[in-house]
């Protein structure tokens, strides 16, 4: 039986300068979407070699409950920021063999 949990991976390159925004934009959305009731788990990962590049791991329950965290207001306020912060690469994942 498939799951209906949705993964989303999203890689973000800081642009030239705006590491430190781009962390602090990132740190502001763990809470608020952790707490949202349909997440699973919402985790932001640095690049050990290149600090400027990160990842964010993120989990729903359902499609039902990634379109809720892209509705969100935290998530609006990320979408009027990211841009002029990072170059972004977001990619929605269906399980294969996963746990």
């Amino acid at each position: 039986m498939a799951s209906k949990q949705v993964k989303v991976m999203a890689i973000l390159t800081a642009k030239d300068g705006q590491e430190r925004e781009l962390e602090a934009l990132l740190r502001g959305m763990t809470k608020p979407s952790r707490g949202e009731p349909g997440n699973v788990h919402y985790n932001v990962w640095r690049a050990r070699e290149k600090p400027g590049d990160f990842v964010i791991d993120e989990m729903y329950v359902d499609a039902d409950a990634a379109a809720a965290h892209r509705a969100s207001p935290h998530y609006q306020h990320y979408l009027t920021r990211i841009n002029d912060l990072a170059t972004r690469n977001a990619i929605a994942l269906e399980a294969v063999d996963a746990i």
